[in-house]
C-alpha cells in the first residue's frame, strides 16, 4: 500500500528527512563533500606537524607551545574576525583563506622535503595557519547558513560532524601511512592538494545568503565591541559559551588520554590508538542524532551536556579497558550530538548580522582557550593524577551547564533572542 501526501511519517522517517534536509541542496552536497576532503587534510597535517615538533624537541612541552601557535590566535582576534565574517562576501572571503591554507600546506611540504625544517619555521607557519583559521572556522559555519537557509541548520551542522568523525579516522590513518612510507612532506603536500575541492566548490557556488552581506557603518574595533556586547546581552549566548570552552577540552583528548592509558589502564600506544577509534566510532552516531533532531532547544542542550559529563567523569574511573573503551564510545556519542546541538541553537538563536561574531566567540571560546586549559589539565595528569586530569573535562561542562541552567530553561521557542531595552 502506498502513502499518500496527507498521510504523517513515522517517527523513523521524519528523521531520515529531517537529517537529509540539507543534502537534498546541490550546493550543500558540493560544499559537505568537498569539507570532507580538507577536513581529513587538516588533519593530518596536525598528525605530522606535531611528530615533527617532538622528533626535533625531544619536549612534550614544545607541543603545549604548538598547541597555543595554532589556537592563541582565535582568542585573542575572534571578535574582530568575527566583524569581518558578518562584514564579508563569505564565498569570497573563503576563497582568499581556503587559498591561503592550501599555499601553507604545500610550503611545509616544500620546506620539508628540502631538507631545510627548523623548530622556528614549525611555529611561525602554526601561527600563520591560526591566523588565517580564526577567520576562515567561522566563516565557514555561517557560509552553511548561506546554503541551506535557518530551517536546515541543524541537519548541516550534523552533518558536518559527521564528516568532521570521518575525517577523524581518514586523516591521521592517512597520516600514518606517509610518515611510516614517505616522510612527513607528503603528509603536508596532501593537506594542501586537499583544498583543491573545496576551492573548485567555492567557484561554481552561488549561495542566497550572502549575495548582499551587511555592511557595517560602524569600523572593525566597533563592531567587535558591538559583538561582544550583544553575546553579554543575550542569555543563551552567554551560557552556552562558557560550555563551548569546557568541551573543548574534551575534543583536545591528544592532552589529557595518553596519561590516563599509560599509567591507570596500564596500556600501550595500541591501546591509546584503540580508545580513540572508539571515540570516532560513538561520535558518528551521534552527528547523525544531531542531524536527524528537529529543531535544538534549551532542554535538549542541557540534557545532552549532562549526558556528556556523566560519559567523561565514567571513563575516568573506568578500573579496565572493557569498561574504559565502553567509556569512550560514549562520550564520542554524546559530545558529538551535544556540540553539534548547541552549535545549531547558537547559530538559530543569533541575529543573522551577528551570526559571524557570535560563532567567532564561539571558536574563541572552544579551541581560543586551550593554550590555558590545556596547561592546567596536563599538570594536574602529571603531578595529581592521570584520572583526575582526565575528568576535569567533564567536571568543567557540568559546572558550566549548572551555571547556565536558568538561561537553558525550558522557555522553547525559535529566532534569535530580542535586543534587550537599553537604559
Amino acid at each position: 500500500m502506498t502513502t499518500t501526501a496527507a498521510e504523517p511519517l513515522s517517527a523513523p522517517r521524519r528523521a531520515l528527512s529531517r537529517m537529509g534536509q540539507a543534502l537534498q541542496g546541490r550546493d550543500f552536497r558540493i560544499w559537505f563533500y568537498s569539507q570532507l576532503t580538507s577536513a581529513s587534510g587538516t588533519l593530518a597535517q596536525g598528525v605530522a606537524l606535531s611528530w615533527l615538533v617532538f622528533e626535533l624537541t625531544h619536549d612534550a612541552v614544545w607541543l603545549t607551545v604548538l598547541t597555543a601557535c595554532t589556537w592563541g590566535p582565535t582568542l585573542v582576534l575572534g571578535p574582530w574576525a568575527g566583524a569581518l565574517v558578518d562584514r564579508s562576501d563569505r564565498r569570497r572571503l573563503l576563497l582568499l583563506t581556503q587559498g591561503l591554507m592550501m599555499a601553507i600546506g604545500l610550503v611545509l611540504a616544500l620546506v620539508t622535503a628540502l631538507g631545510g625544517i627548523h623548530l622556528w619555521v614549525l611555529l611561525v607557519l602554526a601561527t600563520c595557519t591560526g591566523l588565517i583559521a580564526t577567520v576562515d572556522s567561522p566563516a565557514r559555519q555561517v557560509f552553511v547558513v548561506d546554503l541551506v537557509g535557518a530551517g536546515a541548520v541543524a541537519s548541516a551542522v550534523g552533518l558536518w560532524e559527521v564528516a568532521l568523525n570521518a575525517s577523524r579516522v581518514i586523516g591521521p590513518s592517512i597520516a600514518g601511512a606517509l610518515l611510516a612510507f614517505n616522510g612527513p612532506a607528503f603528509c603536508f603536500a596532501f593537506n594542501g592538494l586537499a583544498y583543491t575541492a573545496p576551492m573548485l566548490a567555492l567557484i561554481k557556488l552561488r549561495p542566497r545568503g550572502d549575495a548582499e552581506p551587511r555592511k557595517a557603518a560602524r569600523g572593525p574595533r566597533a563592531s567587535a565591541r558591538e559583538g561582544l556586547a550583544y553575546a553579554r546581552r543575550s542569555p543563551i549566548i552567554r551560557g552556552l559559551l562558557p560550555m563551548s570552552a569546557a568541551s573543548g577540552l574534551i575534543f583536545a583528548m591528544n592532552l589529557t588520554l595518553p596519561p590516563l592509558v599509560s599509567r591507570s589502564l596500564q596500556m600501550d600506544g595500541g591501546g591509546y590508538g584503540l580508545l580513540m577509534a572508539a571515540f570516532g566510532i560513538g561520535g558518528l552516531p551521534g552527528a547523525l542524532l544531531a542531524a536527524s533532531a528537529p529543531e535544538p532547544t534549551p532542554r535538549r542542550v542541557r540534557t545532552l551536556a549532562l549526558a556528556t559529563s556523566a560519559a567523561v567523569l565514567t571513563t575516568a574511573l573506568s578500573p579496565d579497558a572493557f569498561v574504559a573503551v565502553a567509556g569512550m564510545t560514549a562520550v564520542g556519542l554524546t559530545s558529538i550530538w551535544f556540540i553539534a546541538t548547541a552549535n545549531t541553537l547558537a547559530q538559530l538563536r543569533s541575529a543573522p548580522e551577528m551570526r559571524g561574531r557570535v560563532m567567532s566567540l564561539w571558536g574563541s571560546a572552544m579551541t581560543g582557550t586551550l593554550p590555558f586549559t590545556g596547561l592546567a589539565v596536563t599538570a594536574v595528569a602529571q603531578h595529581v593524577g592521570a584520572r583526575i586530569g582526565f575528568s576535569l573535562s567533564g567536571a568543567a561542562l557540568l559546572l558550566a551547564t549548572l551555571a547556565a541552567w536558568r538561561a537553558l530553561r525550558p522557555a522553547d521557542r525559535s529566532g534569535p533572542d530580542p535586543e534587550p531595552v537599553q537604559d
